[in-house]
């Protein structure tokens, strides 16, 4: 018998035991189930995270005065750091490192490097905002900026106008809403919202205009904000937070060198001498990216170790099923070899049908932790993702699981004696 017969009399046998076949399956299936769903939902993250972190470009960066801290679970905690001053180590607190209104401003003035500079500030995120007999929940969230802030932090203005240098300079009431925002005040559309007033905590604002719909990005909701300018943030709702500068270098090539000179501008405005660490960092909108899907990382090793714990399960179970199969089948066995079936023909149709179970788990468990994975992604509002390298490494797991488990039954069978195997009962 040729290859081809053997494995068409090994899937008939699999076909003909539908119970024994569905159940190995499924174990089998469960296991790649998690761990290809797993790695597509982390792909959706990783994908969402450089749409949110890298909206400003490759060639844009921030000023601020601690790192950001991405993490998963846990509380915040108040971080202390040595710095080194006149040769003496002190601790110095988070909040003595706060950006000032005045120091940011005065790095505007400075830094002459050619780019787009903005100054920008986090109110809070508990503003109720109301139009006549409409009103938001306590939970929009504001910022302070400048007339570049939409620009270098990837919003785009749907209806209306953006804020002039006027508009900063005076720290006058006027905002701009968020999509939903101004979705929730105006019956009439976002449009009808241009140039009205609405009221943020009982003060009247003059609304410029209406961004464009960003949707949620883990628990941020970019469509529920209002943007003002930071200087009426500083005169309306102080908040104690530090300025960010974001600044956006004309040219790719000349970032390292555009963040090299804002760091050193930033020292003199700082007034940090030579011997002292910089109190502040510069962070790159694609770094930022890099590690908040570094970040990610324990999920993936998480699920790995969980769909080759399942997969060692379910190599076990195939093999005492085929362990089963064999003396289930010892008759038919001896049969084969009585009428000239060889033992290597016999080994080898064990092995394929442990093989093609191990096979038909991987597909059906890749095409439903693809859709698992996905239905996690239409949360997020991502793409459709599927993790090829997975999807390839899946099916060699299950192409060596079905080998390993399949690999003793079929010697045991091949090893039968014809004519004990006939004889037994």
């Amino acid at each position: 018998m040729n290859f081809r017969d053997v494995f068409s009399l090994a899937f008939r046998t699999v076909r003909g035991n539908k119970l024994r076949t569905g159940l190995t399956v499924s174990i089998i299936a469960f296991g790649i189930m998690a761990l290809i769903g797993i790695i597509t939902a982390i792909q959706a993250m990783n994908q969402k995270f450089t749409e949110s972190f890298s909206s400003m470009g490759a060639n844009a960066f921030t000023i601020r005065f601690k790192e950001r801290n991405i993490r998963f679970g846990g509380g915040n905690r108040s971080e202390m750091k040595l710095s080194t001053r006149g040769g003496r180590k002190s601790r110095v607190s988070n909040l003595d490192k706060n950006i000032t209104k005045d120091e940011a401003e005065l790095f505007v003035r400075r830094f002459d490097f050619p780019s787009m500079k903005s100054i920008s500030i986090f109110s809070n995120r508990n503003n109720i905002v109301s139009h006549e007999n409409f009103k938001t929940s306590p939970n929009v969230l504001m910022f302070g900026g400048d007339e570049n802030y939409l620009a270098l932090n990837g919003f785009s203005l749907q209806y209306g106008r953006n804020m002039n240098r006027m508009d900063v300079q005076t720290g006058r009431n006027v905002c701009i809403l968020g999509y939903d925002v101004a979705k929730r005040l105006f019956k009439q559309g976002p449009a009808g919202a241009v140039n009205g007033v609405v009221r943020i905590n009982n003060i009247p604002f003059r609304v410029l205009g209406v961004l464009e719909s960003k949707g949620s990005s883990f628990g941020f909701n970019r469509d529920n904000i209002i943007i003002t300018t930071y200087t009426n943030v500083d005169r309306n709702f102080p908040s104690g937070f530090s300025y960010v500068i974001a600044v956006k270098a004309n040219d790719l090539i000349k970032v390292n060198a555009a963040m090299g000179e804002a760091e050193g501008t930033f020292r003199a405005i700082r007034k940090l001498m030579i011997t002292e660490e910089s109190n502040f960092v510069l962070d790159r909108s694609d770094s930022v990216a890099e590690k908040a899907m570094n970040s990610l990382r324990f999920l993936t090793i998480s699920a790995t170790v969980i769909g080759l714990i399942t997969l060692i399960g379910a190599a076990i179970g195939l093999m005492n099923i085929m362990l089963v199969s064999v003396s289930e089948r010892t008759r038919e066995v001896g049969l084969v070899k009585a009428i000239g079936g060889k033992s290597q023909m016999v080994s080898r149709q064990f092995l394929l049908e442990a093989i093609i179970i191990s096979m038909l788990g991987a597909i059906f468990g890749i095409i439903l932790g693809i859709l698992v994975g996905n239905s996690f992604s239409l949360v997020l509002n991502t793409g459709f993702v599927v993790p090829w390298n997975w999807v390839i490494y899946g099916i060699v797991i299950c192409t060596l699981v079905g080998l390993l488990a399949g690999l003793y039954p079929a010697l045991k069978a091949g090893r039968l004696n014809p004519i004990e195997a006939l004889r037994y009962e």
